[in-house]
Order: C-alpha cells, then structure tokens, then sequence
C-alpha cells in the first residue's frame, strides 16, 4: 500500500448511548456505499452489524463489529460499537486502535450518561470526533438544545456544519453551512439520491447568521481563518474545509452535523465530514512502544516498509474458531508469515488474513499499515498484546480492563456439560477480559464475575446457543472488596522440606490503610537491607499480591492497603523462590486479620428518568435502597434523577420502576466506587 493510499484510509468507531441509533447509522453507510444491498433495521432484528442471534432477538448491539467500505475513493473502516453500560470494554479497546470517532446523539435525549463514558474514553485515547446529531424527526427534537448539552457535559467545542430544516414531524432536510446549499431527500429512493439546491428566501437570514458563527468560532482556533476574517475577506470553502480538518485533528473542535438515520437523511454529507475532517493514519502521532528488554520508547510511522508494530485489540469466536482482531500501525502482515509476541516471548505463525464484514469475512494475502484485520492461527497470543518482528521487538501499550462488580454461580446441569463447562468459560474469558472465572472452594461451584446483569445473562445465553452447555444459575451476587480499618503487622516463617530439598524464608511486614480509590502498593524499609537477599524480594511481592486476591473476611480481593517489608530472615542456601513467595503471603494474612478487616461495596453511578407524575414514588423508593440523590433536572417533559446507590440494593430495579411508572420511566447506572457498607 502506497503512501497516498494510507493518506486514503479512515478507522473510524461509532460510539454513543444505547438506543442512539449507532448501529441505524451504520446500516445506512452500509447501504449508500454500496456496501449491503438492503437496509437491515435493528427493530427487525436484520441489521448486519448486529449478527449475534443475542442482539437480533435484544435489539442491541453486544460486540463490537467490524467492516469496510468505500467512498470517494477513501477505504472507511467502520467499528460499531456496543452503547450499553456492560460492554464498556468492546468500546475500550475500540477507541484504542482507532484514529476517529463518530458520536451519535439523540435529538430528544441529548448527552445520556453513556454518551458521556464514552467520549471520556476517545478523550484519554485523543481521539478526533465528529458529532451527529440523529432523530431530528422524533417529538421533542432539540438540535440546538441536544448541542448545549455538548458543552455543558462534554466540555466540547462543537462547530455547526449543518442546521435543520424543521424538526419533528416537520424535519424535510438540512442546510449546509459551508457550501450554503439546502439538501432535501427522496424518500422513493430510500434517500439514495437527494437534491441540493439554493436556500429559500424564508430560511437564508438563519443560515447566513450562523455561517457568520461558523467562522467566527473556527477563527478563534485558526490564525489564517482569523486574519481573513478580521479583514473582511471572503474565505474560499476549501480554506474552511481544510482549516475545520485541522482543528478537529488536533482536538480543539468537534464538527457538528444532524439527521435522522431512520428516515434516511442526512448520511452522506456524514460520510463527505468522515472523508474532510478525520484523520488517515499519517495524520495521527507515529505511535509509541518501549524496548521490552531495555525499556527505551520506539516509534513507528505509519509505512508499510517500516518494522511491524500491529496490537491484537480482541480475540472472538466465531463458529468455534479463534479470531485475533488486530490493528496494523506499522510494516505489512503476510499470510503465512511468521510472528514475536514480546509479552510471551514466543513466535506465532499466521495461517489465514481475513478482511471482515461484520460476521462474513473474505481472505487476504497481506495487510498493510493502517489496516484492521481478522487474523487466524494465533494459538496463545491474547487482546492487549503486541505482534512485531523478533528482530525488532516492541511492546506497544496495553489496554485497560475493568473490574467486574457482579457475579453469580453456575453448575452444570448434565454429566456431558461438565466436561464442556471448563473448556467453554476458558474460550469466553479468552475472548471477554471482563469476565472472570474461578472455583468456589468451599462449594465446589463454578463463579463467573462480570460488569451486570446483563452481561452474564448473554454469556449464559451464549454457552447455550453456541456450545449447546446447559447450566443452573444461581442468583446474582456482588463482588465486594475488603479492606483495613488500621495498622497491622505481621510475620511468618516457611520452613519445610519439599521434594527432599529444605526451603526455609522468614518475612516480616506492616500494613497500612489508604484512602478509597488509591489501589495496593508496596513498599521495602529494612533496617539491614540485606536481611533478605536482593534476588528475593520479586517473590516477597508475589506473595504479598497472592494474599491480596483473596482476603480473610469473606475471600474478596484487597484493595486501598499499603505494604510495607520491615524485615526478615535468610539461611544460607535455604532461601528459595517458594519459600519467600508463600512466607510472605502468610505474613501478609496475619496483617490482614489484625488490620480490623471491613467489607466495601460496589456504589453505582445512577441516572433514573421519570415523568413528572411518579417523581414522588420513584424518590421514597431510592431512599428505601439506600441511595443519595445528587440533583433532579428537568428535561424535554421529563425529569432526570441523578443518584449514587450500592449495587446490592439495584437487582430487579428495572422491573420495579415499570411497575410504579406504567412502563414509562427507564435508567441507567455504571460503577462509580467501592465504600463502606
């Protein structure tokens, strides 16, 4: 792949609140590039972004997807990715390895709370975004209102590129502020073709005012715009096109535009910003790895002749084989070529390159920089890690993961489901970094921790309609986290002859309680530092985050504890990995027990909306569960309660409020912190 066909590439993510209309947009790019032959609606359950027979029936997308297309001679590859709260992290690792976003926004409901997660999420990873507002056709629309919100909760710049013509029922098209032309769609053709056309008398006064706002915005981030400006020049449309490209790749604007994907308007002037305004990969930072053995910071720009640098963002299954999704940054990835992963130190070799389209996939020979793939015959290698060359190794950064606060028991039901369970959890948590198994071992259950409920109801779902593996579920149960309430210290002596050879490790620690939220950390404050040698203090902080993950109140992780090595005790040629692995771990469990241990409970962020009428019941309710309401606003005919209450107190809650709000009042929460029970 040449240069100017880099320059040609968008890897863009589509991202937004459940119900914005993501994946409704998706389908219409799909369809007017030519891309699908049909328009797949979500509400039929045939939307080709969502292939999962979870999010057929559901009518949400569970995974994130993607595929490719073309337009104006620019390869768009598309990510749409999941809006609900539970699947946070295919969104996570989406954003990761893309270089542009498209947020979508409902009319009506404006910034949700998820719109705001992810955003914040393409704000850490600086990624350039455009902003659509969608369902200008709904009751309630509020173009203007839904872009305050913008600001307001996002702290974005927004620049207005279109306004509407009419809203609601009355929503005909849009005005284009940059080459002030009016777009109308033909309905006969699914809205395939349009016409453009001069603005009507009535509506120019409006377009002309906010033209002038335009400007008057992208001089303030442009001194060329601000020069012509202040002079009163008239600014070719080129100039401004290239001028907005600029701002909103180096994140001072986002570029707003608005339609209705549903009534099929407004998507290919959205296609016309992704091609203007958001970056190919030339247009990013060359990205950045370390040297995994000395530690010094790579860089690779985006050429196919440079060194590989490629990330693995997901690994799926797909009809019972292993799929790597992997993003290219730099170098070419060759069918049977031979790949380093530095994390494993080990070399894998690539038996097929597939280029995807949602669940359907067309083989390739190779892959060259910039380009998303699927990649098959990666054996060990995992989501987060690398792919390079041995002789040019590179450890790129890895991707965060989130931990999971809900977890419920399952048994199989048959003998045959047994012998499946083990193999079929391995397959999903390779495939879901979220979900976390182990065995009860005082039960003998399996338990299986996710983000919510919604979450481990699809794995169940998943394990039976994909490996045909019944399973009893128990109920629902929290993930808490243990803490202490005030020092401790603790020492313990592992002397024991194993496999006819002594091992002997004497370690003694203090314990420390830290504010919410600070994490574990370890410290070493010997007064005779050589009390324990040098070379086995890795193994003193193994076994001290050993007895981290298992605490002496109930067996729930450890969290917001400081430890601190005091001292100890060696024995010539006694001293040995395991013997100061498992001394530490027992000095760190008798700090634990007189740490005045105390559970913490997962607090969530909640956003409940209600009509006016049920305020009353739905308020009386919350205070029963223990939660704290922060503010009550009102909004487009509703009111937003906004609260923060402990998890344990929100099972069933949905069923309770369509009880007490005649089906009319929905929510939504996300984890905010672990506290005191």
């Amino acid at each position: 792949m040449k240069k100017d066909r880099i320059n040609k590439i968008r890897n863009i993510g589509i991202i937004a609140h459940i119900d914005a209309g993501k994946t409704t947009v998706t389908e219409r790019i799909l369809y007017y590039t030519g891309r699908s032959h049909k328009i797949g609606e979500v509400h039929d359950g045939e939307a080709v972004m969502d292939w999962m027979p979870d999010e057929q029936e559901r009518g949400i997308t569970i995974t994130s997807a993607v595929t490719t297309c073309i337009w104006r001679g620019n390869d768009i590859q598309i990510i749409d990715t999941p809006g609900h709260v539970d699947f946070t992290i295919e969104v996570e690792r989406s954003l990761r390895v893309l270089d542009g976003a498209i947020g979508v926004f409902c009319a009506v409901g404006g910034v949700e709370p998820q719109s705001e997660t992810v955003w914040r999420q393409a704000d850490k990873y600086h990624v350039p975004k455009i902003a659509f507002i969608n369902k200008l056709d709904r009751i309630g629309a509020d173009y203007l209102g839904a872009v305050n919100m913008m600001k307001e909760k996002l702290h974005a710049n927004p620049l207005l590129l279109q306004i509407p013509i009419g809203s609601e029922a009355d929503f005909a098209g849009i005005i284009d502020l940059i080459g002030m032309k009016q777009i109308i769609w033909d309905n006969e053709t699914l809205g395939a073709t349009f016409s453009e056309k001069d603005i009507s008398s009535e509506l120019l006064d409006n377009a002309l005012q906010h033209r002038e706002k335009l400007i008057e915005a992208l001089s303030e981030v442009d001194d060329e715009i601000m020069e012509a400006y202040l002079s009163e020049i008239s600014i070719p449309n080129d100039k401004l096109v290239s001028a907005i490209r600029k701002a909103t790749i180096n994140l001072k604007i986002v570029p707003v535009l608005c339609g209705s994907a549903l009534k099929n308007k407004g998507i290919q002037p959205l296609l016309d910003a992704i091609a203007n305004y958001l970056p190919s990969p030339l247009d990013v930072p060359p990205v950045k790895g370390t040297h995994p053995e000395t530690g010094e910071t790579l860089l690779f720009e985006a050429k196919d002749t440079g060194p590989l640098a490629a990330l693995i963002f997901k690994v799926s299954l797909m009809e019972g084989r292993k799929i790597s999704f992997v993003r290219v940054y730099s170098g070419t990835l060759k069918t049977g070529g031979e790949v380093f992963n530095p994390s494993r130190k080990i070399k894998e070799k690539l038996s097929r390159i597939l280029k995807m389209h949602a669940s359907k996939r067309d083989r390739i020979e190779e892959a060259g920089t910039g380009s998303i793939v699927g990649v098959v015959g990666l054996k060990t290698s995992s989501t987060g890690e690398t792919l390079c060359y041995s002789d040019y190794p590179v450890l790129l950064e890895n991707i965060e993961f989130y931990e999971p606060v809900i977890s419920i028991a399952v048994e199989p039901k048959t003998h045959a489901d047994q012998e499946k369970l083990d193999e079929v959890l391995t397959k999903f948590a390779d495939e879901d970094p979220t979900l976390r198994v182990r065995k009860d071992e005082d039960t003998g259950q399996t338990i299986l921790s996710g983000m919510g409920e919604l979450h481990l109801e699809i794995i169940i779902s998943r394990m039976m309609r994909e490996f045909n593996t019944s399973v009893n579920v128990g109920k629902p149960q929290v993930m808490y986290r243990e803490t202490i309430a005030a020092e401790s210290e603790g020492h313990a002596v592992f002397d024991r002859e194993i496999a006819g050879q002594r091992h002997f490790g004497e370690v003694s620690l203090r314990l420390k309680p830290l504010r919410r939220g600070s994490g574990n950390k370890y410290m070493i404050d010997m007064k005779d530092a050589s009390s324990i040698p040098a070379v086995f203090m890795p193994f003193v902080e193994k076994g001290i985050k050993e007895a981290f993950e298992s605490g002496t109140l109930m067996g729930y992780p450890v969290v917001d504890v400081e430890a601190v090595v005091t001292g100890g005790s060696c024995k010539e040629s006694l001293g040995t990995e395991i013997s100061y692995t498992v001394s530490a771990a027992m000095a760190c469990k008798d700090a634990l027990k007189k740490g005045e241990p105390f559970l913490l409970e997962p607090i969530m962020d909640t956003e409940i909306f209600v009509p006016e009428t049920f305020m009353g019941d739905i308020i009386g309710d919350l205070n029963s569960r223990g939660g704290k309401i922060e503010s009550i606003s009102a909004r487009s005919g509703i009111h937003v309660i906004k609260s923060i209450v402990p998890l344990s107190r929100m099972f069933g809650y949905s069923t309770s409020l369509r009880s007490a709000t005649q089906g009319r009042g929905t929510f939504s929460m996300h984890f905010s912190h672990f506290d005191s029970i």
